[in-house]
């Protein structure tokens, strides 16, 4: 029994010391840590030594060390780093530890033996030369953190080959062309790197203004392809490289050798048809399903490609902003020739959508278009939801006729079998505006309340605005004639009766000059305006929402449809970039804000260059700032030797930094071509 409470006794004992010693450790340390940050170094070096002698913890070193070279003990430092390589013989960083404290000690000779050795006791181990070379790293020693690299990849024998650390290491260096060679030998190695190659060297381009770095890119393509066309990595890497520059015409160049030579039946391609599509360059995606159409009715990509083609030309002329009669004619022409090839199938039912719609609302062909949509409903095997979307249509076509109740019981019969749907959501929301054009406006609102909770950010943006335009403006007068008139007037404008439009919005104008929904008249103006090309009208509408009605819920709507129109129909980039700019700092819980930041990052980053011998007045000092601004410039610029400015700087004004995923990180404020101070970044 006495032996029990004798080893109880001892146990309790050692268990106390422990705490202690736990303790007096976490003190010392946090003592160290604060004299550390307070730059008390005299202080913080005796609690890191003995926080050291306890723990021989690496973070504690580092701390340890930094003391002792901030206090210029560099015998003491010295001795402390020899003990670690004496108890690490095999972790090589702690002679780059010893290097740099040579170096720091005007002590070169022995700077250079102890860099030097690190790099003789290099074994064939992946960690150990990773490790080396963040050592160098560390204090900025690229060139022995290449050596090292090097020598790593003769010893392990190819087995691991150090691509993309080298390539870091030469980015850092700004040796671009020997960064890219590495990645690109990456890919020899392992054709499987080439994602991981993409990602890196898009972040390497983001910061390419010149556009050197992608010339030299396609450059080393270019030639490795010349050399082995069998390797097609090289191929896909340089059509990557045109699509980053959106050019397609030079992407499709390069998919159709592809495509010939790895015999693909034109997959690649028709993908990038839907990509150059999707970025509005319609001659390169014509010109990929005319290659696909070539290869003859028994490919399989045949079909889909002869009525994406349709698709094509039916975008670039209705998106284009002076298409002709004659091009509308062109186009029916075009669908009609592809359905009687094609036949008229559930399969082509999409294909003979395209041409009711084109009847209807460009050709005025009604009839034409009704006679079409119903003979798609009735096609057999028709998948249910694509009947459903025609039933829309036909029953759009109705409205526009002003069948009002037929169309009226299309769209109920769609929500009912679509609730849940976001078709049905759109068939609903169509309803709802049928009970606004008819004046039922406390029903209209009911169900445009249901709809401000749709999944769809765009049904639900449109359910809130009419919404408030009725609440707005009911019960503000004894009468709810202002609303009905507006109504009248947003019906007409859907029928395309457009001058009986304007003058109902005159007319309503006139007769309740101090009404609230004056700015609904401006922005159903700019619509109207818009449909018949008046751009400059639609301008002026536009801005005279954003002037006089800055506070209501049509201020970000007219914002961004300004920019829409400066960047796409009166091509002033500057304006644009203003109005997108404006979305992303006054209306940040817009609907519009992803896609205007997306747009103004892709205009800030235009390559813009002056060429020295067109603008001879520069060269005494000028006035560009580098951005599309005429300020003054300072005369320190570098000229490239092909005579343009290879590098500037911005003079007055703010820059913007933005992370990959297009988020504004960082903005910083420029007087007089010096960097003044980091703007705060506005929050929501």
């Amino acid at each position: 029994m006495n032996n029990f409470f004798k080893i109880l006794f001892i146990i309790v004992l050692v268990v106390c010391a422990s705490s202690g010693l736990l303790a007096q450790k976490n003190t010392d340390s946090k003592l160290a840590d604060q004299y550390y940050s307070n730059k008390e170094y005299d202080k913080a070096v005796v609690y890191y030594q003995k926080v050291f002698d306890k723990t021989k913890s690496p973070a504690y070193y580092i701390r340890l060390l930094n003391c002792l070279i901030e206090l210029e003990e560099y015998k003491n430092a010295e001795k402390l780093i020899k003990r670690q390589i004496k108890r690490n013989p095999f972790q090589l960083d702690f002679y780059t530890d010893l290097g740099n404290l040579y170096k720091i000690s005007n002590q070169e000779s022995k700077s250079k033996q102890a860099y030097d050795k690190a790099l003789k006791l290099l074994s064939p181990s992946n960690q150990q030369v990773i490790d080396l070379a963040n050592g160098y790293l560390k204090y900025k020693e690229t060139d022995y953190a290449i050596q090292t690299y090097e020598k790593g990849r003769r010893l392990l024998k190819g087995t691991y080959p150090f691509n993309f650390e080298l390539a870091q290491v030469y980015h850092a260096q700004g040796n671009t062309e020997a960064m890219l060679e590495e990645y690109l030998n990456l890919l020899v190695y392992q054709e499987s790197y080439i994602q991981s190659v993409q990602n890196a060297l898009q972040t390497t381009f983001f910061n390419d203004e010149s556009g050197e770095d992608k010339a030299l890119l396609k450059s080393l393509l270019i030639r490795r392809v010349q050399k082995d066309a069998s390797r097609k990595v090289f191929s896909e890497m340089l059509i990557w490289v045109y699509i980053q520059e959106k050019n397609f015409k030079g992407a499709f160049i390069q998919a159709k050798s592809l495509d010939k030579r790895q015999k693909e039946q034109g997959k690649r391609i028709v993908s990038l048809a839907k990509l150059s599509l999707a970025n509005s360059s319609y001659e390169a995606a014509i010109k990929c399903y005319e290659y696909i159409i070539a290869k003859g009715a028994d490919n399989y990509y045949y079909i889909s490609s002869k009525m994406a083609l349709v698709d094509v030309y039916n975008q670039k002329i209705v998106n284009s902003s002076s298409y002709t009669q004659e091009d509308l004619l062109n186009l029916e022409k075009t669908y009609k020739s592809t359905i009687n090839e094609l036949g008229r199938t559930a399969s082509t039912a999409s294909l003979l959508n395209g041409l009711a719609h084109l009847k209807a609302f460009y050709l005025h062909d009604t009839e034409g278009a009704i006679e079409i949509l119903n003979e798609i409903i009735a096609i057999p095997r028709l998948k249910s939801h694509d009947k459903a979307k025609n039933k829309i249509e036909l029953a759009d076509v109705l409205l526009f006729t002003g069948e009002i109740w037929e169309a009226s019981l299309l769209y109920s019969q769609v929500e009912k079998a679509y609730k849940y749907d976001r078709l049905g959501e759109q068939a609903k929301f169509k309803n709802a505006k049928i009970s606004f054009y008819t004046g039922d406006f406390s029903w209209a609102k009911a169900q445009l309340d249901v709809l401000k909770a749709s999944t769809s950010k765009l049904i639900a943006n449109d359910a809130m605005q009419l919404s408030v335009l009725i609440t707005d403006n009911i019960g503000i007068d004894t009468t709810e004639a202002p609303l009905l008139m507006y109504a009248t007037a947003d019906m007409l404008a859907f029928q395309n009766k457009n001058e009986e439009a304007m003058w109902m919005l005159d007319s309503l104008k006139l007769a309740f000059p101090n009404h609230t929904i004056a700015d609904d008249i401006l922005y159903k103006r700019y619509q109207i305006n818009y449909k018949q090309k008046k751009y400059n009208e639609a301008v002026n509408n536009l801005t005279d929402i954003v002037k006089n009605y800055s506070y209501d819920i049509l201020a970000d709507d007219a914002i961004y449809n300004l920019a829409l129109l400066y960047d796409n129909q009166l091509k002033d980039k500057k304006k644009a970039t203003e109005f997108y700019k404006k979305i992303m700092f006054d209306y940040q819980s817009s609907i519009y804000i992803v896609n205007a930041r997306k747009r103004y990052r892709e205009l800030e980053s235009d390559v813009k260059v002056i060429n020295v011998a067109e603008y001879e007045y520069l060269d005494l000092g000028g006035f560009w700032d580098g951005n599309g601004e005429y300020k003054t410039y300072n005369k320190d610029r570098k000229l490239a030797k092909d005579g343009v400015f290879k590098d500037y700087r911005l003079m007055d004004g703010e820059m913007y930094e933005y992370d990959d995923e297009g988020n504004l990180i960082k903005i910083k404020i420029f007087k007089d071509g010096k960097f003044v101070r980091d703007e705060p970044i506005p929050v929501d």
